[in-house]
């Protein structure tokens, strides 16, 4: 299901069978593309938080389908959570990129104190809680500065720590934090601006 060229997301209801990871481990052609077909589903609205074409992130994906393949063959598949396990591979496979191109991106020191930046980092973005719903955060998330972007998609989306954001992208624990504070500010405040202009369009 595309959203102005875009996957939407798994719901959480979605189940991969087992017997097919078996198969896939056992080097099954056909197998091996239903897998592919599962991750496309699965993992493309990663892709598209780091891509803003569907070129660039299908070759991220099957990039990152390559590792999860060949990884999958030294997997227990006894108890194995295989969409948690697929996500993060997608995630260092798309962190990997991000820090290659950016081999010169600067460091940035903060020195804001850990309750101001809670005060502001408060209000998460709640997609159903607005009118404007899911595909409008997906376009205000490609406005924000690329490190911005990136923090806040690892810590509101994908569930990140701050201070593994911090070693995945080689910045200070503080300058994740502030990032995300600055993502959420910004994010309110575009979403605040798009209520009103759609408020002032049905009046």
């Amino acid at each position: 299901m595309h959203l102005n060229g875009r996957i939407r997301p798994l719901k959480n209801w979605m189940k991969i069978d087992p017997e097919l990871l078996v198969r896939c481990q056992k080097d099954e052609r056909k197998a091996v593309e239903q897998l592919y077909e599962f991750c496309f589903h699965l993992l493309m609205p990663s892709c598209f938080q780091y891509h803003k074409n569907e070129e660039d992130a299908r070759s991220s994906l099957n990039l990152g389908f390559v590792k999860i393949i060949k990884a999958l063959k030294k997997v227990e598949l006894e108890g194995f959570n295989f969409i948690a396990w697929s996500r993060r591979i997608m995630n260092n496979t798309l962190i990997d990129e991000y820090r290659k191109e950016k081999k010169h991106k600067s460091r940035q020191t903060i020195t804001d104190d850990d309750q101001q930046l809670e005060y502001y980092s408060e209000g998460v973005i709640n997609a159903s809680e607005s009118n404007l719903g899911e595909q409008n955060i997906l376009e205000l998330l490609d406005e924000l500065p690329e490190l911005t972007k990136n923090v806040f998609v690892l810590y509101v989306i994908e569930g990140y720590a701050h201070k593994e954001i911090a070693e995945i992208l080689g910045i200070a624990e503080g300058t994740s934090k502030w990032h995300l504070s600055s993502g959420r500010k910004t994010l309110r405040e575009k979403l605040e601006l798009l209520e009103m202009k759609a408020k002032k369009m049905v009046v």
